[in-house]
């Protein structure tokens, strides 16, 4: 940590983590916490994937050793939501999580807003630090990547608020596109009051992930 920059959660990192024929695994993470001698990092400990198995990422976070060492890149920049709009509009699922937290904790005590927040369980559900004016929603959706349309739906049912309206959400990429054509197309926010991103694709590798995200980035 010596030569790493302060102030970086809600940023992300990699880790690159050591595959058992050799190779190495990159996976993308946020930081949900920063001190002087640490990081902490949330993982989803899957029981299983859309491969049939756990990743990559979470056979390391399962069997590494205290005192192990691995690589790291970045830190890459947090996305935070900007000050000054009288009403915060967040969707995102369990993968956003850790953003989403800090964000949260950021506001000004007099921030209002709304957080829909898809997550697997209602055990899922954390205690979040937060303005009192910041109504939280807890979305269940066992299984992740089967209802892309939910997290759009959702804010979807809420009256549009009045004032000054600034939008975040994070997703997978299919729920990413349902976000996108009510925020930015329906509702038409632009890019000074929208951040809208996926962090994953059901069924594919964070490398192909990357892929089709270029292409509709392109596309876009």
């Amino acid at each position: 940590m010596a030569h790493f920059p302060d102030g970086q959660e809600g940023g992300y990192l990699k880790l690159h983590l050591p595959l058992a024929d050799g190779k190495v695994a990159v996976r993308t993470y946020t930081i949900r916490a920063q001190r002087r001698d640490g990081l902490d990092i949330d993982f989803a400990l899957h029981a299983e994937t859309a491969t049939g198995h756990a990743g990559p990422a979470t056979d390391w976070a399962m069997t590494v050793a205290p005192g192990a060492r691995v690589k790291v890149s970045g830190p890459g920049p947090a996305k935070p939501l900007v000050e000054g709009h009288d009403f915060y509009m967040v969707a995102g699922d369990m993968t956003a999580l850790p953003a989403i937290s800090v964000n949260l904790a950021a506001l000004p005590a007099d921030a209002r807003g709304l957080a829909v927040i898809e997550v697997m369980d209602d055990a899922d559900a954390q205690d979040l630090v937060k303005p009192d004016g910041v109504e939280i929603q807890w979305l269940v959706v066992p299984q992740p990547g089967s209802q892309p349309e939910a997290l759009a739906q959702r804010l979807q049912a809420r009256e549009w608020p009045q004032g000054s309206v600034y939008a975040w959400s994070a997703s997978e990429f299919t729920a990413m596109k349902a976000l996108r054509k009510y925020l930015r197309e329906d509702r038409e926010l632009g890019p000074d009051r929208l951040y809208i991103s996926s962090y994953w694709k059901c069924g594919l590798t964070e490398e192909d992930h990357k892929r089709i995200k270029r292409e509709d980035a392109d596309a876009q």
